[in-house]
C-alpha cells in the first residue's frame, strides 16, 4: 500500500521556540528604543526646570552641611559650655542640705553675667545641651516645689538615655502627686516604668505607681503593678518585701 507524504514540513520545535525568543527580544529592544527615545526627547524638551531642581537640591544639601558646620556645631559647644555654670550650682544643692534652695535658684537664674537653666533652654533651644538644660530646670523647679513650672520644663526635654528619660517622666509623676492629681501621678509613673526596660527605674516607677492606684482604688492596677515588679524585676530593691504589697492589693480587690 502506498504511504501518503506530506510535501512540507513543520519547523522543528526548537526552531519554532528559537524564531519566537528572537522576535521577543526584537521587541522588547524596540520597547526600549522607544522608552529611551520619549525619555531623551523629554529631558531635551524640560531640561531647564530639571537641571534648576538638581541645582536646588544641591544647593539644600550644601546648605544644610554648612549650617551644621558653621552653625550648629558652635551653637553645640557654646551651649555645653554655659551649662556647666549652672549645673555646678544644681550639684551643690543636691548635696547641700542648708542652702539648696539659694543654690537652685541660681542655678535657674544663673550669676555674675552667666547665664542660667531657663535662659540656656531659651536661647540654645536646638542643641543638646539646650534640651538638657530643661531638664535640669523641671528638677530644680521640683525641688523648690514650683509643681507647674517643673511639668513644663520636663515635658520639654526628651531624651535616648536608659535612665534620663524616665527619671523625667517619673519626676512629672512626682510633681502631680504632690499637688495631689493622683490620676496624672498614675499615668506619668506608668509611663516612666515602661519607657526603658532596665533593673531600676522600672521596678521604682511600678512601685510607685502601684501605691497611687491603691490610694486610687484602683486595685487591679497596683496588682498588676506589684505582680509585674515580682516577676520581671525579683533582684531589684522593689521586690524584697513585694508579697506584702500583692497581698494588700488582692486584699482590697475582694
Amino acid at each position: 500500500m502506498a504511504t501518503y507524504k506530506k510535501t512540507g514540513s513543520k519547523p522543528k520545535k526548537n526552531q519554532t521556540s528559537k524564531i519566537e525568543e528572537e522576535s521577543t527580544t526584537a521587541e522588547v529592544f524596540n520597547t526600549l528604543d522607544e522608552t529611551a527615545s520619549k525619555s531623551e526627547q523629554f529631558i531635551i524638551k524640560n531640561q531647564k526646570p530639571i537641571f534648576g531642581l538638581l541645582a536646588a537640591i544641591v544647593i539644600v544639601i550644601l546648605g544644610y552641611l554648612a549650617y551644621q558646620k558653621y552653625v550648629q556645631a558652635p551653637n553645640e559647644k557654646e551651649a555645653a559650655d554655659e551649662l556647666a555654670f549652672p549645673k555646678a550650682y544644681f550639684e551643690d544643692a543636691s548635696t547641700n542640705s542648708v542652702a539648696a534652695d539659694s543654690l537652685y535658684t541660681l542655678a535657674l537664674e544663673g550669676a555674675d553675667g552667666k547665664y542660667g537653666f531657663i535662659d540656656i533652654a531659651s536661647n540654645y533651644s536646638g542643641t543638646k545641651a539646650g534640651n538638657l538644660a530643661n531638664y535640669y530646670a523641671g528638677i530644680s523647679y521640683l525641688k523648690l516645689k514650683n509643681y507647674q513650672e517643673a511639668i513644663e520644663y520636663l515635658e520639654s526635654f526628651s531624651s535616648e538615655d536608659e535612665l534620663l528619660g524616665p527619671v523625667a517622666k517619673g519626676a512629672i509623676g512626682d510633681a502631680f502627686a504632690d499637688i495631689n492629681q493622683l490620676d496624672d501621678a498614675l499615668d506619668f509613673y506608668l509611663k516612666a516604668a515602661s519607657l526603658r526596660d532596665n533593673n531600676f527605674s522600672s521596678p521604682l516607677y511600678l512601685f510607685k505607681a502601684g501605691n497611687i492606684a491603691m490610694t486610687l482604688e484602683k486595685y487591679a492596677t497596683a496588682l498588676d503593678a506589684f505582680t509585674k515588679i515580682k516577676t520581671n524585676y525579683p533582684t531589684s530593691n522593689e521586690a524584697k518585701n513585694i508579697d506584702i504589697y500583692i497581698n494588700k492589693a488582692k486584699f482590697a480587690s475582694k
